[in-house]
């Protein structure tokens, strides 16, 4: 498509209005979600498309959607912005969420897990996320019960819990746990 999507900033989410595109921007990695179907049984559907923040950031900055709110377009950076107020670590959320769409990774929400995403290496209903990814900030502090549970969650639905932590530098950290049975 030559050019950028239009979506309109409504509080917290994005949405893409035209069902074909919206169904166009889901084929494109999974993006969003078709509004009241909760798991689409196909990538074409009638419905506009809901994005998150992070999507929508990653979207805009790929030049895939444009935003706008109140009828005046957002940047890219005014869209950041606005981003950082109204979601908590959103900063950190969004370098993890980059990073793993770079590296071609599905990522989707992680909350029915616990965590803050679940990334899939091909998609949904296509393979089993093999990974659930939480974000911790770099100066915080992980208790050794925090590590047991997220350890037997990951084991009780057969995935890798993975922590992720955003360096000074803008470099992110991966640390991979895999639990093992004696």
């Amino acid at each position: 498509m030559d050019t950028p999507v239009p979506a309109l900033l409504v509080d917290k989410h994005v949405i893409v209005w035209n069902h074909e595109l919206g169904s166009y921007i889901y084929q494109l990695g999974y993006f969003g979600s078709p509004v009241g179907i909760r798991k689409p049984k196909s990538p074409r559907f009638e419905r506009p498309l809901e994005l998150t923040l992070l999507e929508a950031a990653f979207l805009l900055k790929k030049n895939i959607i444009r935003i706008s709110e109140n009828d005046q377009e957002i940047s890219h950076d005014q869209f950041l912005t606005i981003c950082k107020e109204r979601f908590a670590k959103f900063e950190d959320l969004y370098a993890v969420y980059k990073n793993l769409r770079d590296k071609r990774y599905i990522v989707r929400p992680g909350l029915k897990f616990g965590t803050d995403f679940s990334v899939y290496r091909r998609g949904p209903g296509i393979d089993h996320a093999p990974f659930l990814v939480s974000i911790f900030p770099k100066e915080s502090t992980i208790e050794p019960i925090d590590l047991v549970r997220a350890g037997r969650l990951a084991t009780s639905v057969r995935k890798r819990y993975v922590i992720a932590t955003v360096l000074s530098d803008q470099q992110i950290r991966y640390y991979v746990f895999q639990w093992n049975r004696p």
